[in-house]
């Protein structure tokens, strides 16, 4: 960061703020500040400027003290220090960026920045900072279930369909506690979290919160249940059994296309069971919040306690993005038998599925402390139109304009039927098209 004198001026004239901290001299009140902007958002300390904006003389070794101290602070910050001179005394202003998933102390005790004051953190403000950015994690904390409470012939099912799927190299006639520590499912000799939800028998007995809540609502609200079903069981049962309560509560339409029957689920099953898997493996299982899943007249929604990583956003889940499992140990044994890719693809194949059933977009949106899935039904005009129409109606969400000649190779027909399908979408006041009848754009209205 280069910062002119001009720029320092108008910093000064505006006073200290969240972002902004003056420091008269080097103290350890500098180290205290450092941490709290390091741990709660980026900002600057200009050093040698006192609390009512004047300048104060500094000793000629400043820049280095201050290193010392940012590099005493544990872990150690690297703050982009650069000096201007104002009315001829050296000012330093320490530019910090806010850290990720790191949590910083000074002198033994950690900070965040609240106003223009740094303020020491609780013990449980620790603990659900370290929580939440993934330095405590619940999979590989200890869990009070002993080898004789887990399920022998699962464990065993579930290493042979893990060395045919991804050839993994256990021996399934291994002791169990030998595979469980080869899957580090077991640390000290000691089972973990993961490996009850993953194969004890009654794994509800050792984390409460794991059940998941499906229920299908009379309506669009909450207020009236048709059905309403809690699931208990191991991560795979439930991930199952969620999928088949959403089968039994949601259309599944037959039509006859090209003298053929085929039969259409009101809403896309691989997508559905993606969202399923994703919400039961990267829930928050310190929350004791169960994972949701509603089914009403108009949407399907699936929710999960946590927040997403902080090194992503709702946006980045339209796109490819890093995989970050909130608990590596559950998603590890997921990606052995391929109920995940662990690639970071699974919300971005939500969203292509959807839109490929003719659906509109899901939505992924922050909820009550979790993450929540909205599937949506089709808008009412799609009723109105052909098999073919609503296979194309996708790919005019995800890409607004179509061409006949795409239209074609896009639903398998010839250019004939595209152009009097189009047509008839045109008519239908859905299309708008863009120059002669076989060179012409089609461009979505709705």
């Amino acid at each position: 960061m280069i910062i002119q004198f001009e720029e320092l001026l108008v910093i000064i004239k505006s006073r200290e703020s969240q972002t902004v901290e003056f420091k008269a001299e080097i103290s350890p009140e500098l180290g205290k500040s450092i941490c709290a902007f390091a741990n709660t958002n980026a900002g600057a300390i200009l050093v040698g400027v006192a609390d009512d904006g004047r300048i104060k003389p500094l000793a000629e070794d400043a820049d280095e003290r201050v290193a010392q101290i940012a590099h005493g602070c544990k872990p150690s910050v690297y703050p982009e220090i650069d000096k201007v001179f104002c009315e001829g005394k050296p000012v330093f202003v320490v530019a910090l960026p806010q850290s990720k998933g790191v949590l910083h102390a000074y002198k033994n005790i950690a900070y965040r920045r609240v106003g223009t004051t740094d303020m020491p953190l609780s013990s449980e403000e620790v603990i659900t900072f370290a929580r939440q950015a993934r330095l405590i994690r619940f999979d590989n904390q200890y869990s009070d279930a002993k080898l004789s409470e887990l399920d022998e012939a699962a464990i065993r099912k579930f290493v042979r369909s893990a060395i045919a799927q991804r050839r993994l190299d256990v021996d399934p006639a291994l002791p169990i506690n030998e595979i469980l520590d080869k899957l580090e499912l077991r640390q000290n000799d000691q089972l973990t979290h993961a490996a009850a939800l993953l194969f004890a028998k009654e794994p509800q007995h050792f984390a409460l919160q794991s059940e998941v809540r499906c229920a299908r609502f009379k309506g669009t609200d909450s207020l009236t249940f048709i059905d309403m079903k809690v699931l208990r069981g191991n991560v795979f049962e439930q991930i199952d059994n969620a999928e088949k309560f959403v089968m039994n509560h949601i259309r599944l339409a037959a039509e006859v296309v090209d003298f053929l029957r085929e039969e259409k689920w009101e809403y896309p099953l691989d997508a559905i069971r993606e969202a399923l898997t994703n919400a039961i493996c990267h829930r928050d299982y310190f929350s004791t919040a169960n994972v949701h899943v509603s089914i009403y007249d108009d949407r399907l929604v699936i929710w999960n306690p946590g927040a997403l990583p902080p090194e992503l956003t709702l946006e980045a889940l339209k796109g490819p993005h890093n995989s970050i499992p909130r608990n590596p140990l559950i998603a590890n044994a997921l990606f052995l038998i391929k109920y995940i890719e662990r690639w970071g693809t699974g919300t971005e194949r939500i969203i292509k599925e959807t839109l490929a059933h003719g659906l509109p977009e899901p939505e992924f949106l922050l909820h009550n402390g979790g993450l929540q899935v909205v599937f949506k039904k089709a808008e009412a005009f799609l009723e109105n139109l052909n098999e073919r129409q609503k296979k194309a109606w996708g790919y005019f969400r995800e890409k607004n304009t179509i061409t006949s000649a795409l239209y074609s190779e896009v639903c398998q027909c010839s250019m004939r039927t595209a152009l009097s399908d189009l047509s008839d979408m045109v008519a239908k006041g859905l299309l708008i098209r863009e120059g002669k009848r076989k060179a012409a754009l089609y461009r979505r209205v709705k």
